[in-house]
């Protein structure tokens, strides 16, 4: 499946919450490394990693998708 396909395609219940919390930890990563005030390395740095794992997480959960032909080849129902 081609990636334009897959990421319009619908997702399952599961990513999309993986997908919101992927959202969250970015967002609050981003907060923190914009912040108008001098914050210690670790937690600048701690923020970076974040932003980053949210990032994946959100990326990876948006191009899942609930594929009923793949459920019936495998035999899961």
């Amino acid at each position: 499946m081609e990636i334009i396909k897959r990421a319009k395609a619908p997702t399952p219940k599961f990513f999309k919450n993986l997908r919101t919390i992927g959202l969250i930890l970015a967002t609050i990563g981003g907060t923190i490394l914009t912040a108008p005030v001098a914050i210690p390395t670790i937690i600048v740095s701690a923020a970076g990693y974040l932003t980053l794992a949210g990032g994946i997480i959100s990326a990876v959960s948006q191009i899942t998708v609930d594929d009923p032909k793949a459920k019936k080849s495998n035999g899961i129902k």
